[in-house]
């Protein structure tokens, strides 16, 4: 079995979030083109409390239950089965999928029978790449669309580096036109 996830596809990662990336926006239709050529659709949402220590190194961001903590408009949201939150706890960063709190990642996906991991979302730089290494080391075929990742693009270099690492610890480096 096949699934495509998104990473962290929130409004406040969007242009005009909280904490934007330039072109966070332009993955959504390659996204939505995608979703039916899979046999689960599952995602994650960064869903930090108010008062979270992360904020200390960001600025507020997909605080739970805001706006910006929802998935942006024009995302063919009803076709996500199941939705992972990360970052949830007041003293956790969340950056990966796998440290997801309301349902463990690696038991889903086992239970689903699921063997091929494909990722998109954001932030390449960050949350892409931690749930990729993660998913890596729990023994998953794991693909990166890159026409489906977005970074923030905080520092020169972070997001090729980002593919790059991911490249070399075991995931394959696909585009969309490689799958629709």
């Amino acid at each position: 079995m096949k699934a495509l996830f998104i990473v962290d596809l929130q409004n406040d990662f969007c242009p005009n979030g909280a904490l934007p990336t330039p072109k966070g926006d332009i993955i959504i239709p390659v996204i939505n083109k995608l979703m039916d050529k899979f046999d689960f659709v599952l995602a994650s949402k960064d869903w930090h409390p108010e008062n979270s220590v992360h904020f200390n190194k960001w600025p507020k961001h997909c605080i739970q239950n805001s706006y910006g903590a929802e998935f942006p408009e024009g995302l063919n949201s009803e076709k996500i089965h199941k939705v992972f939150l990360k970052g949830t706890g007041d003293k956790d960063d969340g950056y990966s999928a796998f440290e997801a709190t309301n349902e463990n990642l690696v038991d889903y996906l086992k239970r689903n029978n699921i063997d091929e991991f494909y990722v998109t979302g954001l932030t390449a730089e960050y949350c892409v790449k931690q749930t990729v290494l993660d998913a890596l080391k729990n023994g998953f075929k794991t693909f990166v669309i890159k026409d489906g990742v977005e970074g923030i693009y905080q520092n020169e270099g972070d997001v090729e580096n980002a593919f790059t690492e991911m490249e070399k610890a075991g995931a394959v480096i696909i585009t969309s036109d490689k799958i629709l």
